[in-house]
């Protein structure tokens, strides 16, 4: 998977952490760079190690499934991508937060924004890519887009957020079409 590639699965992955530190900041009124260091590691360091446990996970099927590879990393890549916009389009889907600092609701946001990567891992090793690289740019690509979605969540509106998720969920199915499309041509 070439440089360009891995920073729109990146990019794509991190929608759903921009869009909780939008939100996030958007409750915020004291602390905001503080806070926002703090949100940004925990994303990025959840979205580096999920898809290393899928891909640990997946070195284990490889062998197993190797012809249908193409098939089950353009599934997974487009069911999380029409997931994403699925709940970002769901009437009440988006939840209302107040103060996500203490440890635990910080714990549980990373987790649940970091689901995804897990199945891309798991991809991954489907398609023998190493994993090394992957990682690195995922998790400092959540970070960044992390703590500016912290620090801009005042200035940008509740409206945005939405439109966040459906673009992060558009460009994980153009990235799982597009494998699919350079394995059978």
């Amino acid at each position: 998977m070439d440089t360009v590639a891995i920073m729109v699965v990146a990019v794509g992955l991190a929608m759903d952490a921009f869009a909780v530190s939008v939100s996030s900041g958007m409750a915020m009124r004291t602390e905001r760079v503080r806070a926002a260091l703090r949100m940004a590691l925990s994303f990025g360091s959840f979205q580096a190690v999920m898809p290393l446990i899928g891909w640990s996970a997946g070195l284990g099927l490889r062998d197993l499934i190797t012809d249908l590879d193409h098939w089950l990393a353009f599934a997974l890549l487009s069911l999380i991508g029409c997931r994403m916009i699925y709940q970002a389009l769901r009437r009440g889907s988006r939840q209302e937060l107040a103060r996500p600092m203490n440890l635990q609701l910080l714990l549980l946001l990373s987790v649940a924004t970091s689901i995804d990567a897990l199945a891309v891992g798991i991809s991954f090793a489907f398609l023998q890519i190493l994993i090394a690289k992957p990682i690195i740019v995922i998790g400092l690509v959540t970070f960044g887009l992390s703590f500016l979605g912290v620090m801009l969540g005042s200035r940008l509106g509740r409206l945005l957020g939405r439109r966040i998720e459906v673009l992060g969920g558009l460009m994980l199915i153009g990235i799982g079409v597009k494998i699919l499309i350079e394995h059978l041509a």
